[in-house]
């Protein structure tokens, strides 16, 4: 399990960044995403870098992937988000002052996911009455 940070201009940006990540970068979202004061998150990623940010953000948010820390940035590295993202560990400092601040912080408006949770495809043909066939690699989106 991963612990994701994003920050950006404006929430547009991270609204795209976290759908990118969840559609094309193949990552699973276990917590819904979390406002986070944008100074903290800035001043988390200069202690994570230890380097000065070229840029300050006006709006940043955190959550949970359940993959593990590596594969979440190497599926990153792939796509390129409108925003910087990064995958906190649980071996900096930061992992456990994030992790506080969003047990405390309001839901991130504006997200839903856009992966359906059903029980697979639907069998017309036996005796004509619906039946669920189970497939758990079927990935299949909402309208």
């Amino acid at each position: 399990m991963a612990l994701i940070l994003v920050r950006g201009e404006n929430n547009s940006k991270l609204l795209s960044a976290i759908a990118d990540m969840e559609r094309h970068g193949n990552l699973n979202i276990i917590s819904k995403p979390k406002v986070v004061d944008s100074a903290f998150a800035d001043s988390l990623v200069e202690g994570i870098l230890r380097s000065k940010l070229k840029t300050s953000s006006n709006v940043a948010t955190a959550f949970f992937v359940k993959e593990d820390p590596t594969l979440s940035i190497m599926q990153i590295k792939k796509i390129h988000p409108p925003a910087h993202v990064v995958v906190v560990s649980d071996e900096y400092d930061a992992y456990s002052k994030l992790e506080y601040v969003l047990n405390n912080s309001i839901d991130f408006k504006g997200y839903q996911s856009k992966k359906a949770i059903n029980d697979g495809m639907i069998d017309y043909k036996i005796n004509k009455k619906e039946r669920h066939i189970k497939n758990d690699k079927l990935n299949s989106y909402n309208k």
